[in-house]
């Protein structure tokens, strides 16, 4: 019979735990929290310093049952949850539950899963931190107070089914805004010219930059020709070469929202599929008997700290030298946290980087691997020398019009060796060499274009803009990031199109309706203010009740002048254009969970639905007299599929073609294979490439 009982959120978490802990400790998982407010009613009195009213989660009672028997027979209890606010608050549910004594040294936390971790956590436990669990609460009740307040309100007057969110809110109204810029935006007009030069033989390329020393804008075609006129032929003469070398500094190790961020440019993974994975990596995966069993792979990926542990630095330093060479080795400062930052815990990196991603590629999956190796990378790059560049610049002038040349040539690449972090634009760092100009030379230039531009609105949100958006602002923490845009797309807030958010109609009736009548809770000042107080309640500098109060007083007047002024909005539904081939009525577009469809006006007499198909211009390969449309999963995934269905059940994953393969009149499909697109025979081994 096992002393001591150990309880953890997930079973795979236990499963590893109990291993490293040995046949004295019985490792249990709650699965989660098991109190919470009740779904069906406010839960949070008011009218008496708002006393949160916790009932057990419904599912979670056999779950507490099994807790209690296990309790009873163990010595003591340890409750080992996350290391962060809502593992500090799951923990205090289940002393409560379990009749724990939360000033006692109950509490255990550690930053990764490995059995060295793990048993010294177990040597330092503490007593529950009441002001993270304050924090947390304050947090819920804030949330509930907003959710369950305007959430009632939005289905009397707009549609049922509706919510609306402290920090949702606001990130929903960064879309609408943006796509407000993106209309109103008025392009203007602007030029360059470039041009390409020759020196020995040697081709390199030049922009105007100004007159007489003095940078110029182009803003015109006359501009252009006052330059063109200027010029007195096509030799220019080389004025000044400036040489310098400069250092590039790695990124620092990931932390939530970076990862997110990076995933999603690299990887092409949505933010929710990157935590995801990532606590997978973190809870252990089974890297077999001989390399330790189940294992964590990386540390706790709700962070938003870049600080690292000494053990993990010096052990990163010993793999750099062995692996690179000491030139590799960097000399990083302490990591300096952006104002704000909890620092709980360290930031996301490999639990040992001993463990190098190709040796493990066997026993992870392959989204697991890539998540990994990203991590990986990442870490082992921060830890590394900054990489050396020899940049060039050459001023070439022809009758005072100056033009300029930029190249650069990798020195020496330090990080570079094994990671540069992505751009949103995917620019990559490459060598672009000039030749070995000296002062006073003369090049002639073989080309001079101009070329006319008009200046672009800002870009629509991708998740990972949005991400980093969100945490410049202070909007959010890093466990709601996720959360947040999964919501805002469940709710048909936004739909996402080429991986960027487009704010729906009823998405903006809904923000709209909200900034209206609650201001502050849309307001991005009033929410950064309200994340910082949450975080003084953590410091324990602020009594969480008072934070709430606070808000609460404007609030409930606001909602009281909402009630009564705020008019009955109809959403009318757009005509498709076609008719319901059952009653005959006009079919309508209608926003669901997984987008939009086609739906009968006559509801409810009339039931019918229609998936929004989009034809590709191929026909069926199977039936012969279907047409291949474009569908989506449940998971939003696109596939290809008959448009006879269920009558022809042809699918792919693949989008077909509308050429036969030249080899055996199959069916063409593309595949994605790494950045190009291939077409290839589903019958055949007939392949071509075309890169993208």
């Amino acid at each position: 019979m096992a002393d001591y009982l150990v309880i953890v959120e997930s079973p795979a978490k236990a499963k590893t735990i109990e291993r490293y802990l040995g046949k004295k400790y019985e490792v249990k998982a709650s699965m989660g929290h098991v109190r919470d407010l009740p779904k069906s009613q406010m839960g949070v009195d008011e009218s008496d310093n708002y006393k949160p009213k916790y009932i057990t989660i419904r599912g979670k009672g056999e779950i507490l049952k099994e807790l209690r028997k296990s309790a009873k027979k163990a010595k003591k209890i340890y409750l080992a949850a996350d290391p962060d606010r809502e593992g500090e608050a799951i923990a205090w549910h289940l002393a409560h539950a379990l009749n724990v004594d939360e000033d006692s040294d109950c509490r255990v936390v550690f930053n990764e899963i490995t059995k060295d971790a793990i048993k010294e956590s177990f040597k330092h436990p503490r007593s529950i931190d009441h002001d993270l669990v304050d924090a947390q609460q304050a947090r819920r009740i804030l949330d509930r107070l907003v959710g369950y307040n305007i959430s009632p309100l939005l289905w009397k007057k707009v549609k049922k089914g509706l919510s609306a969110g402290r920090v949702q809110s606001v990130a929903l109204k960064m879309i609408i805004d943006r796509e407000k810029e993106i209309e109103n935006f008025k392009p203007e007009e602007y030029w360059s010219i470039e041009a390409a030069f020759e020196k020995d033989k040697e081709v390199f390329e030049g922009a105007f930059y100004g007159i007489d020393g003095k940078k110029q804008e182009l803003k015109s075609n006359e501009d252009v020709k006052v330059i063109e006129e200027k010029l007195k032929g096509k030799t220019f003469n080389v004025e000044k070469v400036n040489k310098r070398e400069r250092k590039r500094n790695p990124a620092k190790p990931f932390i939530t929202s970076s990862l997110q961020q990076e995933a999603a440019r690299k990887l092409n993974f949505r933010a929710r599929k990157t935590m995801m994975i990532a606590q997978q990596l973190y809870e252990g995966i089974d890297l077999g008997r001989g390399a330790g069993g189940i294992t964590g792979l990386i540390t706790y990926m709700r962070t938003d700290s870049t600080r690292i542990s000494d053990t993990a630095k010096d052990e990163a330093k010993e793999f750099i030298e062995q692996k690179y060479g000491k030139e590799y080795l960097g000399t990083q400062q302490a990591a300096k946290n952006k104002k704000g930052a909890q620092d709980a815990h360290e930031a996301i990196r490999p639990t040992s980087v001993m463990r190098d991603p190709r040796s493990l590629k066997e026993v992870l999956s392959n989204d697991q691997y890539r998540l990994y190796k990203l991590v990986w990378e990442r870490f082992v790059a921060s830890q590394m020398a900054p990489a050396i560049m020899d940049t060039m610049t050459v001023h070439l002038l022809n009758n005072g019009v100056e033009f300029r040349a930029t190249g650069s040539k990798i020195k020496f690449n330090g990080f570079m060796k094994v990671y540069v972090e992505g751009t949103d634009d995917n620019k990559k760092v490459e060598d672009k060499l000039l030749p070995d100009l000296e002062e006073g030379v003369e090049v002639t230039a073989q080309e001079i274009t101009p070329n006319q531009h008009f200046t672009q609105p800002p870009p629509r949100y991708t998740e990972a803009r949005l991400v980093r958006a969100m945490e410049e602002l202070g909007i959010g923490r890093p466990s709601t990031y996720a959360p947040t845009l999964d919501t805002i797309q469940r709710r048909g807030y936004a739909s996402i199109d080429n991986k960027r958010f487009i704010p729906t109609e009823l998405g903006t009736i809904v923000s709209e309706s909200v900034e209206e009548y609650f201001p502050e809770v849309i307001d991005v000042d009033f929410t950064r203010k309200m994340e910082e107080n949450l975080d003084s309640v953590e410091e324990g500098d602020t009594e969480w009740v008072t934070v709430i109060d606070d808000f609460y007083k404007d609030f409930e007047k606001r909602l009281k002048v909402a009630e009564e002024e705020m008019e009955k909005i109809e959403i009318k539904d757009e005509p498709a254009g076609i008719d319901c081939e059952k009653c005959g009525h006009e079919m309508v577009y209608k926003m669901g969970r997984y987008g939009t469809f086609l739906a009968c006006s006559n509801f409810p007499e009339c039931r019918n639905t229609k998936a929004i198909l989009k034809e590709i211009g191929v026909d069926c390969p199977k039936c012969k007299e279907g047409n291949i449309v474009e569908r989506k999963s449940k998971k939003r995934r696109i596939f290809y599929g008959c448009d006879r269905f269920p009558d022809c059940d042809f699918v792919s994953w693949d989008k077909p073609i509308a050429r036969p393969c030249p080899k055996c009149d199959s069916l063409l499909v593309e595949k994605k294979v790494k950045k190009a697109v291939q077409v290839q025979c589903t019958n055949c081994e007939y392949k071509e490439v075309e890169q993208t």
